[in-house]
């Protein structure tokens, strides 16, 4: 491999390195805004009255301005710089964090929960976009693995810090206090990383792709993005799904309280899902070195073991429910790293942005748009544990779809064959 092909593979590692600290931070305080709800919503519901399926639309509503706002969000990342626009994003979801406390009536929480989905859809989309340009494809697995560790941890802080300033303040000032670092994580973004080069370090294979795919609608006809995508969307399903009403389930089962609740999934989330998104990225890093189908066949084992922990969780004796939880955890997120690497290696740069919109588009429309609430009206209708359990199927679809979609996975995802076209 010549010089210029190594310059080509790492221009520029510091600011590399200081883009992947600082938008792994953002990641993980994006996710504390997210499950601080989760971590609080008993009260909501005692102060305000209503029903399972009727608190379980916050976060439908949530999702539903954030897929509406991702096709506009994907179109300007892929025509203006992404730095400024993830700033501008992360300055609105902080924003609207602080009028939280002047929420006094349910459907007036819808809708300043359905606007913190705009300022976040924005950063789902232009973080990986921005991590795809400063590494290349054989460490976009490793680099995406650590950005999505902030999922499980940021979770977590949610859930206990959520519960834990709720029930000590009232469950308003939780939102208050889940501001601050959103707006100073802005600031960082703006005075220390860098915009990196659009494609600066696809391979010319990936280049030659993007000039076949330019078109936009081209990514449908895309097998290798739009199983990763589906697949995607049905572990989004059950994450979704379980992460709005696992505090409650603990609540409800065991009559432990909010803060209790809180702090056991939440320490649970970040011990697990930290080692199993790290133990997915890793098992992906080496076995993509002898398969390019590897990041495919990661995230169908990760959704194929989950089933059996999850049912014993939702159904099973109460002495097993939390080691259950813990390993359907583990093994769901074995998948966090490796799907993401998936779908930004199946498409090039010139429309990364737009395929990351139509990714977040489908995994949350197909998703948690609609699981919190399904659960809800499930549990409405039987108990929460029948609720929960409709989880169990889009686990199974999860496998399948990453199976499908292993045929079709690019060769040039691995080391070897990103060298071969070096």
């Amino acid at each position: 491999m010549s010089g210029d092909a190594k310059v080509l593979k790492n221009p520029d590692a510091k600011a590399a390195t200081v883009a992947l600290v600082l938008l792994t931070g953002s990641n993980l305080v994006n996710y504390i805004d997210r499950y601080v709800l989760p971590g609080v919503q008993e009260m909501v519901k005692s102060e305000f009255h209503v029903s399972d399926e009727r608190l379980g639309s916050l976060a439908t509503y949530f999702f539903l301005t954030y897929i509406i706002a991702a096709p506009a969000t994907g179109w300007l990342g892929d025509h203006f710089p992404r730095k400024p626009l993830i700033v501008i994003g992360a300055l609105f979801w902080s924003g609207v964090n602080l009028f939280t406390a002047m929420v006094h009536n349910f459907d007036a929480l819808l809708v300043r929960h359905a606007a913190l989905g705009i300022g976040e859809a924005s950063f789902g989309i232009f973080g990986p976009a921005v991590l795809a340009d400063f590494y290349p494809p054989e460490q976009r697995n490793r680099a995406l693995t650590i950005f999505n560790i902030a999922i499980p941890v940021g979770a977590a802080i949610g859930y206990a810090a959520g519960a834990a300033i709720g029930q000590a303040h009232g469950w308003r000032s939780a939102f208050y206090v889940s501001a601050i670092p959103g707006l100073l994580l802005a600031v960082a973004i703006l005075f220390f990383m860098r915009e990196p080069q659009r494609g600066g370090t696809d391979t010319a294979n990936d280049k030659e792709q993007g000039s076949k795919t330019h078109r936009y609608l081209g990514l449908l006809k895309n097998p290798a993005y739009m199983w990763a995508t589906l697949g995607y969307a049905m572990s989004t399903f059950t994450i979704g799904g379980i992460s709005t009403w696992i505090p409650t389930f603990l609540q409800r089962t065991t009559h432990q309280t909010a803060a209790h609740a809180g702090f056991t999934i939440g320490a649970m989330t970040a011990v697990t899902g930290l080692l199993g998104t790290a133990a997915g990225g890793a098992l992906a890093q080496r076995w993509i070195k002898h398969d390019h189908r590897a990041l495919y066949w990661v995230c169908a084992l990760g959704a194929g073991l989950c089933v059996p922990f999850a049912v014993l969780c939702f159904f099973g004796p109460l002495k097993t429910m939390l080691p259950a939880l813990a390993m359907a955890q583990f093994t769901l997120f074995l998948g966090s790293g490796p799907v993401n690497a998936a779908i930004v290696n199946s498409v090039s740069a010139q429309v990364r942005a737009t395929a990351l919109a139509g990714q977040l588009f489908l995994i949350h429309l197909l998703g948690d748009v609609p699981s919190p609430r399904i659960i809800g009206f499930v549990s409405d209708r039987s108990n929460l544990s029948w609720g929960l359990g409709v989880t169990v199927l889009a686990l199974v679809l999860s496998s399948l779809f990453q199976l499908i979609g292993s045929r079709y996975a690019p060769q040039n995802s691995s080391p070897d064959a990103a060298a071969a076209h070096a």
